[in-house]
C-alpha cells in the first residue's frame, strides 16, 4: 500500500542474524580478549566513527573517553561477547583501538621468601 512509510530494519534487531553485524568474520581466540581485556579509542579516532557500521560506531563511541574491559563494552552495548569480540579485533586491526592485555597470572610465590619479607617488615615497623 503506498500510504504506509516505509519500516527501517535496525542492524541489531532481532530479525537480522549476528552474522550480518560482523560481515562474516571469524571469532578471534579466547585469549586474545578475555573479559578482564582493556580497550580504549585510539588517540586520532575523532569523526572516524561516521564511516562505520552502526554497532562498530557505537563501540567506539563508547571507549573513546577511556578504557573499559571487553565484558563492560558487551554490557553497555548490549551484545554477545563473541560479537563485540569480532567488532574488537576488526577495530584492532584498522589500528582505530589500543588493547591492554590482562596481566598473566604470577607463577608460585615462594612461601619463604613471602614470611621473611613479612617477618622483616614486623621488625622493622612493629605490628
Amino acid at each position: 500500500m503506498p500510504d504506509e512509510p516505509e519500516q527501517e530494519l535496525e542492524l541489531t534487531s532481532p530479525l537480522v542474524p549476528l552474522f550480518v553485524i560482523t560481515n562474516g568474520r571469524a571469532l578471534p581466540p579466547d585469549h586474545q580478549y578475555e573479559h578482564t581485556t582493556l580497550v580504549m579509542a585510539a588517540p586520532d579516532t575523532a569523526g572516524v566513527s561516521r564511516t562505520l557500521s552502526p554497532e562498530v560506531g557505537q563501540v567506539l563511541d563508547l571507549i573513546t573517553e577511556g578504557f573499559l574491559s571487553v565484558a563492560e563494552v558487551a554490557g553497555h552495548t548490549h551484545l554477545p561477547l563473541g560479537i563485540v569480540r569480532i567488532l574488537l579485533a576488526q577495530l584492532e586491526e584498522d589500528s582505530l583501538i589500543l588493547v591492554r592485555r590482562p596481566v598473566p597470572r604470577a607463577e608460585r610465590v615462594d612461601r619463604e621468601l613471602v614470611s621473611a619479607v613479612l617477618e622483616g617488615l614486623k621488625n622493622r615497623f612493629g605490628a
